[in-house]
Parts: structure tokens; C-alpha cells; sequence
């Protein structure tokens, strides 16, 4: 098998857990074993590396969005976030300051404006630490909330650890059509899994509250992915269950809890849905 790789930076190889296969004739040859190999020919860069211009200041809005400023357009779809998530907290902020200025721009004071959040990546990790990727999601998830005709494609449950752009684009385009349908187009419809609204300490439990009409959620036989804080900040995995309207989440080991987070790491494992099957973006009470 002859292979010819380009690669501009890092390292060249295969990605663990991803399908390498030959298809001939509708009979597929399983590459993704140990190979022996030899290279025919090694081509030294012919030109200076790249300047990419997205990453420097402007560069983006000046090749792609000013231009557009005298067309009416319906709304917005923003799916970006993951070179930020070197400095999260400062995210909220920034695109709340873009949405306001794309909307003076284009004349349009409500325009829709839809985040995509960021998918599950990396590794699991065992126990509940602090998580850059989680820390933006939230950022991302408050933006929805506080600013008015903003939505959130939420898609935690379909990335995939070793691939920051995960394949399943369709389920992402559907989740922003829902968005689109009721922001844009005023569809009376659910767009949106579960919206964590309040929390209430109730002894060593904690009572979680969500957006009415958020809240009618999808039976499952074990909630996943939920951690609670003690008072003295220590965060612990906790259990969880759905009662009414309400997810109760306690630790036994807990008596005096004060906080709790939802899918608060890089790659969690979470299962709380609606019956529509979206499912509630990462969230923490404090």
C-alpha cells in the first residue's frame, strides 16, 4: 500500500480507536493493526509555514463577516469555542460583546444567534476535577440565558475523545434546526433538553429545579453525572434521581452539601434527557 502524507504540523499518525480500512468491491480490509513500513520518499517544505490569519486579530471578521453587512440576513449559528478554552471565564463576555456587535452591524437589534456548545473530547477522567471544556460549556450555556433571542445547540453526548471535530454533523444541523425553528421562525416546539433553573438544600440533599417545559424528563434506569461539594469544597460523585419535576442528588458521605455540578469535566458521561431525547447542557449551581 503506498500512502502519501501531507502534515504541516505535530506529528503524522494514526488515531487511536478511529476505522482504517481498504474498501474493494464492497469487501472492506481491516488496516487499523501494527504495519511495517518504509518511506519511498521524504519532499522538504517548499514554502514557509502558514500564517493563519483566523487567529490574529480581525483576520475573520474582515475576510468573512464585514463583507456581508449590507445583506438581511434571519439569525446566526456559532460553532466555535475550542481555542478558548485555554482562558474559559473570559468567554461569556466576548460573545456577548460579538453578538451585540453583529446585531448593530446587520441593523437587527433581535437577530437569532445559536451557539453550538462544545462537544464531549479527550479522555474520561475517574474522578470530578475542574475542567477548562467544562468551564467554557457553562460560559456558553449562560450567554443562551441572559441574552435575549440566543439559543444553544447542546451535543455533550455525540463527540468523540480523540477528535476535537466529531463526525456526527447531523445530529448537530438537527439541534440547531430545532433552535432556529422556534427562535427564527416562531415555532411553538422544544428545542431545548433540560434547563437547570434552581437548587434547594434539602438536609444531605440537594433538589434540582428546571425550566418549566424543560422538565419532563426522560426515565432512566441510573442518572449519570453528577458531582456534590461539601462545605468544605471538597466535590465527590454523587447519585441522583428523577422525582416529579425535580432531580434529587445526595452522597451519602455528604451530610452538609452546597453545590452541585452536571457533566462538569472534559469528556463526561451524563444521561439526563427530555423524552424528545436532547439532553441538559453542563451545569453548576454556584
Amino acid at each position: 500500500i503506498a500512502v502519501r502524507v501531507s502534515n504541516g504540523s505535530g506529528k503524522g499518525q494514526f488515531i487511536a480507536d478511529k476505522p482504517y480500512y481498504l474498501e474493494v468491491e464492497g469487501q472492506k480490509i481491516d488496516l487499523k493493526f501494527e504495519w511495517k513500513y518504509k518511506i519511498g520518499a521524504k519532499v522538504d517544505r517548499i514554502a514557509p509555514g502558514q500564517t493563519f490569519i483566523r487567529w490574529k486579530p480581525t483576520g475573520l471578521y474582515n475576510a468573512m463577516i464585514n463583507p456581508l453587512i449590507n445583506y438581511n440576513i434571519k439569525g446566526a449559528l456559532w460553532y466555535q469555542g475550542e481555542s478558548n478554552t485555554g482562558k474559559p471565564k473570559e468567554y461569556g463576555d466576548l460573545l456577548t460583546t460579538m453578538i451585540t456587535d453583529w446585531r448593530n452591524k446587520f441593523n437587527n437589534k433581535e437577530m437569532p444567534f445559536i451557539t453550538v456548545q462544545l462537544a464531549n473530547f479527550m479522555e474520561s477522567k475517574a474522578q470530578p476535577i475542574e475542567s477548562n471544556w467544562a468551564e467554557l460549556r457553562d460560559q456558553q450555556r449562560k450567554v443562551s440565558l441572559q441574552v435575549p433571542n440566543a439559543g444553544l445547540a447542546v451535543i455533550i453526548d455525540i463527540g468523540e475523545w480523540n477528535d476535537i471535530h466529531p463526525l456526527d454533523k447531523k445530529t448537530v444541523g438537527d439541534r440547531l434546526a430545532l433552535q432556529a425553528m422556534k427562535l427564527a421562525y416562531g415555532k411553538n416546539i422544544i428545542a431545548d433538553g433540560p434547563v437547570y433553573q434552581s437548587m434547594k438544600v434539602d438536609g444531605n440533599k440537594i433538589v434540582l429545579t428546571f425550566k418549566a417545559g424543560t422538565d419532563d424528563f426522560a426515565p432512566v434506569a441510573e442518572l449519570k453525572g453528577f458531582a456534590i461539594k461539601n462545605a468544605e469544597g471538597k466535590w465527590a460523585w454523587a447519585k441522583a434521581k428523577i422525582e416529579g419535576k425535580t432531580v434529587v442528588v445526595w452522597n451519602d458521605s455528604v451530610t452538609n452539601p452546597v453545590a452541585v455540578r452536571y457533566d462538569w469535566a472534559d469528556n463526561p458521561d451524563g444521561n439526563l434527557k427530555n423524552k424528545t431525547g436532547l439532553p441538559a447542557s453542563p451545569f453548576t449551581t454556584e
